[in-house]
């Protein structure tokens, strides 16, 4: 687990952590760190809406329903949240998307989502 420390952000810095209430991540660390083994790249550090997640979930994606199998309680409009990549460009390209937290969204988004797109709905740059 030390390499996950190492993680980079979509502009190549310190991944930030995205959130601890309720921890998300691939390895519920808080961080939207990835591996080989996620095959969904759930690196989009999300403030999820009810508009995103009523897309999602219409879509297949359902984020709202607690799935207490997985220690999951169902995400809500307000939480943070480290979403599919390729769910959000998705979204994005759908009129969907919710705002994200570009300095805690891992630079493996990048395969999935571009950078103008992320820019355009991050809500923690100056």
């Amino acid at each position: 687990m030390n390499n996950i420390k190492k993680q980079k952000n979509v502009l190549g810095e310190h991944l930030e952590i995205c959130s601890t209430d309720p921890v998300t991540g691939w390895y519920r660390d808080g961080c939207c760190n990835t591996d080989e083994l996620d095959k969904g790249t759930h690196t989009v550090c999300a403030k999820v809406t009810d508009d995103f997640l009523s897309w999602l979930k219409e879509n297949g994606n359902d984020l709202v329903t607690p799935r207490p199998e997985f220690n999951f309680e169902g995400l809500k409009h307000g939480d943070n949240w480290c979403v599919c990549a390729s769910w959000y460009a998705r979204a994005a390209k759908a009129g969907h998307a919710c705002k994200v937290y570009i300095k805690s969204t891992n630079i493996k988004t990048l395969d999935h989502v571009d950078l103008a797109t992320l820019k355009k709905n991050a809500i923690d740059l100056a």
